[in-house]
């Protein structure tokens, strides 16, 4: 049995700590797939050219941008300190908990230092460990 099998978790978008995020309303064993993010596979001169924030780089040939329909995983938000970590397998990807987590908490990953960097150190980080 593949680890990369979504668990079938109560996930809710509600307020965050930084506009709308995903909220775990079951628990959440340590190194379970969460959910999938997913979206639409960019063509190469979209990829520079995409305004979207909701850009992920699959592979070095491959990015998408999760802000599709569906696609609960885009509003999981940035963390410096995460409980989630976002895996790449086989052209997908997927989030995974990084411990356990539980009934309540939102779950949040890092986005990594050149999406930190453009976009979220201007404003500041919001992220509950920074907070």
């Amino acid at each position: 049995m593949s680890k990369y099998i979504p668990g079938t978790y109560d996930l809710r978008v509600k307020r965050g700590s930084s506009g709308r995020g995903l909220f775990a309303y079951s628990p959440i064993k340590k190194g379970t797939c969460v959910v999938e993010y997913f979206g639409r596979t960019l063509t190469e001169p979209e990829e520079y050219t995409s305004r979207s924030l909701y850009l992920f780089e699959v592979t070095k040939k491959k990015t998408i941008d999760g802000n599709v329909k569906g696609n609960i995983a885009k509003y999981i938000n940035h963390s410096c300190k995460p409980n989630c970590e976002a895996e790449t397998y086989k052209g997908r990807v997927w989030i995974m908990a990084k411990r356990n987590i539980k009934v309540g908490e939102e779950l949040a990953y890092d986005y990594g230092k050149d999406f930190f960097d453009e976009h979220i150190k201007k404003k500041g980080c919001r992220c509950l460990k920074c907070q």
